[in-house]
């Protein structure tokens, strides 16, 4: 399972091969996702709610104390999953890489685990509130889907370049692309935020903006992978 790098004098530390270290880094995703789904299915039990029953949201899930409780739980998940990429990497992008493939994977799980325990969601076009903070993030259950299979599939390729020894040029271009492109993602899933939290339902959800964030971003690291330049960042190896 673990491999000594090339060169390496005995004695020194052992390296594990890309594809345990990428086996261990999503089964910590999926671990993670058991725990957050089994967390709702006993929430849910405790207060007699059905699972997926989500609006109307009620007047506590956008103001009082349980935002901020939720707020803590939304940022305690964000700082383990990129604690694993942070342990998992050798350099700033790889361990931006194995933090998206750890989130990737943790969100399908999320999904996957609550379907075998309850049924839900029925199918991917289910709608379901993705985050609260700082307003409620809405969409049907394929479109975050879709971002994290994207994290997964473009995390891992980074990482497995870097891993190798490659390089990935990183110009202002390609910030900005992956900002712009973030940014659209975010707005498909809060432009109507006004209503759901007026108390209203999800009738319509702005795939086009979802699809052009995903491409504008796709598009800027395939080309960081391919161009060469000079990099505003240089990963190093040790």
């Amino acid at each position: 399972m673990f491999a000594r790098r090339r060169g390496q004098p005995e004695g020194r530390a052992w390296v594990m091969p890309f594809s345990a270290l990428a086996l261990t880094v999503a089964g910590y995703g999926l671990a993670m996702a058991y725990v957050e789904a089994a967390v709702v299915v006993d929430l849910n039990g405790a207060l007699d709610q059905q699972v997926g029953a989500l609006f109307p949201l009620p007047p506590a899930m956008t103001v009082g104390p349980l935002i901020l409780i939720e707020a803590g739980r939304e940022a305690a998940t964000l700082v383990m999953l990129v604690a694993v990429g942070i342990m998992a990497g050798r350099s700033a992008f790889e361990r931006l890489s194995w933090s998206a493939v750890a989130f990737g994977t943790w969100d399908i799980g999320y999904y996957a685990w609550l379907n075998v325990f309850t049924g839900w969601p029925p199918s991917l076009g289910a709608w379901d509130v993705l985050l609260l903070i700082p307003v409620p993030w809405t969409g049907p259950v394929w479109a975050p889907v879709a971002v994290s299979v994207a994290l997964v599939g473009f995390g891992l390729l980074v990482a497995r370049r870097l891993r190798a020894g490659g390089t990935v040029t990183v110009t202002p271009w390609h910030v900005a692309a992956g900002i712009g492109g973030g940014l659209l993602v975010i707005l498909s899933f809060t432009l109507d935020a006004p209503r759901i939290m007026a108390g209203g339902v999800p009738e319509a959800y702005a795939w086009p903006l979802l699809l052009a964030g995903l491409a504008l971003a796709a598009g800027a690291v395939l080309d960081s992978l391919r161009v060469p330049g000079r990099p505003i960042l240089a990963p190093r190896l040790p």
